[in-house]
């Protein structure tokens, strides 16, 4: 699965797209940032509409920085999605 490493305000986060597949799967990709080790790992969970491809590894790669820092702005902590395996 390809990875990107973006670095906001000093701190890199570490960017792949989920595995999960939702019904949405050809209209909306999750991805999940991290960021640390351990019991002071952080895990966010946004999802995004890809514009041009269609596939899930290729609309990731044609994701700027840009784009990348503000999906990361727009995120929600993983403890609040199933893509970061939340269970009730």
């Amino acid at each position: 699965m390809p990875n990107r490493t973006i670095t906001v305000e000093g701190t890199a986060w570490h960017v792949v797209p989920s595995g999960r597949v939702t019904q949405y799967d050809l209209d909306e990709f999750a991805l999940i940032f991290t960021h640390g080790e351990g019991e002071g790992r952080q895990t966010r969970v946004t999802r995004y509409s890809p514009v041009g491809a269609r596939s899930r590894e290729q609309s990731f790669a044609e994701l700027t920085d840009t784009q990348l820092h503000e999906l990361l702005r727009q995120s929600q902590p993983g403890l609040t999605s199933p893509e970061a395996r939340y269970t009730r």
